[in-house]
């Protein structure tokens, strides 16, 4: 089991939290005309990462923010954690 350092309420169960994705993928912007291959590209085609990355994790069971982790997807290490608005280093 992961014990996990939610940024706003410390470490917690990884019970706790929902697994919310690549953390790297970027949105297309808001307002502006997307084909529909490049939405589909953005919705279904993600890469599976082996090693370092950053993920999106949300806190369901706690004060339900989202926040990034930096995880090695091999080992489950977690390196760091950081607010949605906080750079992973």
């Amino acid at each position: 089991m992961l014990s996990i350092k939610c940024p706003f309420c410390g470490y917690r169960s990884q019970k706790e939290f929902a697994y919310g994705g690549d953390g790297t993928v970027k949105r297309p912007e808001l307002n502006q005309e997307i084909s529909d291959d490049k939405w589909n590209e953005f919705v279904y085609l993600r890469k599976s990462p082996r090693g370092k990355h950053v993920e999106l994790w949300h806190h369901v069971a706690g004060c339900r923010q989202w926040f990034k982790v930096q995880r090695d997807t091999v080992t489950h290490e977690i390196f760091q954690t950081a607010k949605m608005n906080e750079e992973i280093k």
